[in-house]
């Protein structure tokens, strides 16, 4: 094991602005930037995604480097996902800087979290991240299809898209999101975080979200695609029964009747009440027709 970091390694409220400056980072609305400036706040995030010495972990957007140098304290080796191409190009300076005996351990993907389907070094066991708000769910939805070595995941995200993600059956905000996270982890609300941590500070509330591995993968002969195809139907029309939802997913209401009631739902039920597993058993009752229906990831 490498030295350990120096007390005042990471980064506070007047590094990440001098950072910034000598960069010329002025953090845009567009990517959703909003960088932590507290290392109470990142040491938190460490703790409660349950980093072990042992892990390998995959950060998306580090920005500055405030998680990233909170996770290099901790864990075995961090690789960091940033589209940003001046963010990207500092990162590695940055760590070198402030964590010199850690800096073997980390690695940088300068990329598109979306386009990546493969990260250096050894395959990831953990996902910590504070994903930019108008791309979390898709970015956390591809990232856990992608690597199926992730065991935990913890990300910080808008409040409003952590109660989504971490919403049960029969909750007003349970959603696509919901149901998708499902497939992959249980989910779960895992603490809030102030604005004020953040430069410039979000004018919205940002949340934790737990999402630990299912033991067992459902259990289910339809395809996650399949799977996902039927989610995407029933909430493109969430105040629909079901039956009239899924029409166009099964080629008519009538066969859509046939597809629940053979999958033991109520065909005047709608999507909010289902859990993963009866939208699984509702794919597997599909009678296939010609009108395929493409499925969003």
């Amino acid at each position: 094991m490498s030295s350990s970091p120096a007390p005042d390694a990471l980064l506070g409220p007047a590094d990440v602005r001098e950072l910034a400056e000598v960069l010329g980072v002025r953090p845009t609305k567009q990517r959703g930037q909003n960088f932590v400036i507290d290392a109470n706040t990142v040491r938190r995030i460490v703790r409660t995604a349950d980093v072990r010495p042992d892990d390998v972990v995959v950060e998306v957007g580090p920005g500055l480097g405030s998680l990233t140098l909170a996770l290099l304290e901790v864990a075995d080796r961090v690789t960091a996902v940033e589209i940003d191409d001046v963010l990207a190009a500092a990162l590695p300076a940055t760590i070198e800087a402030r964590m010199p005996g850690r800096a073997d351990r980390f690695a940088l993907v300068n990329s598109d979290a979306m386009q990546v389907d493969e990260l250096p070094g050894p395959a990831p066991t953990a996902l910590v991240a504070n994903l930019p708000y108008n791309v979390a769910v898709p970015v956390l939805l591809h990232m856990l299809e992608t690597f199926p070595t992730i065991e935990r995941t913890l990300v910080m995200v808008q409040a409003e898209v952590a109660d989504r993600l971490a919403a049960g059956p029969g909750s007003r905000v349970y959603g696509v999101p919901s149901v998708k996270a499902n497939w992959y982890a249980e989910v779960k609300r895992a603490g809030s975080i102030g604005r004020k941590v953040f430069w410039p500070a979000p004018n919205v509330d940002s949340g934790l979200v737990s999402l630990v591995k299912r033991a067992e993968p459902i259990r289910t002969t339809a395809s996650r695609r399949e799977v996902f195809a039927v989610v995407d139907a029933a909430f493109a029309q969430r105040r629909k029964t079901l039956r009239a939802a899924l029409a166009g997913w099964a080629g008519s209401a009538a066969a859509a009747e046939v597809a629940l009631v053979a999958a033991g739902v109520s065909p005047q039920a709608r999507g909010e009440a289902l859990t993963v597993e009866e939208f699984a058993r509702i794919a597997e009752n599909r009678v296939e027709h010609d009108n395929e229906e493409p499925s969003r990831p």
